[in-house]
């Protein structure tokens, strides 16, 4: 049996305080408190019959402590340290909040660790979580989808083609054989063979996008840019190699995904008080996500067109035309790779003029 202390136990059947002796001691599912009066009358109780007080730290000593027996009353002490002791004796050891609100060491470590967690969720949770959940996201949603995306944009934004029928022939003919070359290794999802089809729209200046489902959109104004450059057809080939690949690696079906994962990710984490905190986190880490998808997809280009014959440079000169109206772009600087959808055009330039085997680091 414990050494016991001194308290005062208010019984709640009179307004008056009785002198106790007070005992913890160990037991199976921790200590248990025995009281004894001074006119003989005992109190046991087991464990979780007593509101044990939180601990402190050695700089915040309070002066009295007060235990609550629930409807037995509550009990007072006034050595709290000794109480402590007794505690600690009885098997009592403090839980981890507890350990985090008395020693700073203890809250430095547990913060390291979380900040660490969170950082591999972001890096390596999401994305794999991502992945698989995709793996489930049947094709005939995705055709779905970007077929009403494009009805949206035809009726707004996207304009019927006029390039000659012939150049439209010429280029459609070079993406299909770019499809028939799709090697196994280049298909990231197994049993994922959407229908790949290529549509001519004026509109949205020098672009192409790739939506889900296989559907790809190449404007009048990335051909118009790349003749007018006299950049050849592998220019616009290995763009749309590089729509293959978002197409291929599912990345918007991806992006939707992540998003999803991202924000009741880091609402978990950060609780609803960080609301604004957890919103920000998640638009900047689905931009650091759209970044690593076009480093895929241009990868994957690069590889396609090596297995086809076809050379990355010509595409490398077009993505510079493109940002710089002509003119060499500047390089930035990181702060704008960081809050970039895409990573910095002269860095993607020189990865693709380096074929393959840059593109893939």
């Amino acid at each position: 049996m414990g050494e016991s202390l001194r308290g005062l136990w208010f019984d709640g059947r009179s307004s008056a305080a009785r002198e106790v002796r007070v005992r913890l001691q160990p037991g199976p599912r921790g200590p248990s408190l025995a009281l004894q009066a001074g006119d003989g009358e005992q109190l046991e109780l087991g464990n979780e019959q007593v509101g044990w007080p939180e601990r402190w730290s050695a700089q915040r000593v309070p002066r009295k402590l007060i235990v609550d027996l629930g409807p037995s009353g509550s009990l007072q002490l006034d050595d709290p340290a000794l109480w402590q002791q007794a505690l600690s004796a009885a098997g009592q050891h403090a839980s981890l909040a507890q350990r985090m609100q008395t020693r700073w060491t203890t809250f430095a470590a547990v913060l390291l660790v979380a900040a660490g967690l969170i950082l591999a969720f972001y890096r390596w949770g999401t994305p794999w979580a991502a992945t698989q959940l995709t793996r489930q996201v049947p094709l005939a949603w995705e055709t779905g989808l970007a077929d009403r995306f494009v009805r949206d944009l035809d009726q707004g934004w996207l304009k019927p083609s006029k390039l000659p029928p012939e150049r439209q022939a010429a280029l459609r003919a070079r993406f299909e054989t770019l499809a028939r070359s799709l090697p196994p290794e280049l298909r990231r999802y197994r049993g994922y063979d959407p229908r790949l089809v290529l549509h001519f729209r004026r509109g949205m200046g020098a672009n192409a996008f790739a939506l889900p489902g296989g559907t790809i959109v190449m404007t009048d104004g990335i051909v118009e840019l790349a003749d007018k450059q006299q950049l050849g057809d592998d220019a616009l080939v290995g763009v749309l190699a590089h729509e293959i690949g978002h197409v291929m690696h599912r990345h918007t079906t991806r992006m939707i995904v992540e998003q999803g994962v991202l924000n009741v990710g880091l609402g978990l984490a950060l609780g609803d008080v960080s609301w604004l905190l957890s919103m920000g986190g998640s638009m900047l880490t689905g931009l650091a996500y759209r970044r690593s998808h076009e480093s895929e997809a241009d990868c994957f280009a690069a590889a396609l067109m090596t297995r086809t014959g076809g050379a990355t440079a010509p595409m490398a000169e077009l993505l510079l035309r493109m940002e710089g109206g002509g003119k060499q772009p500047s390089e930035g600087g990181s702060w704008i790779e960081f809050v970039s959808s895409h990573p910095l055009t002269p860095q993607r330039a020189q990865a693709l003029k380096g074929g393959a085997d840059a593109a893939c680091r």
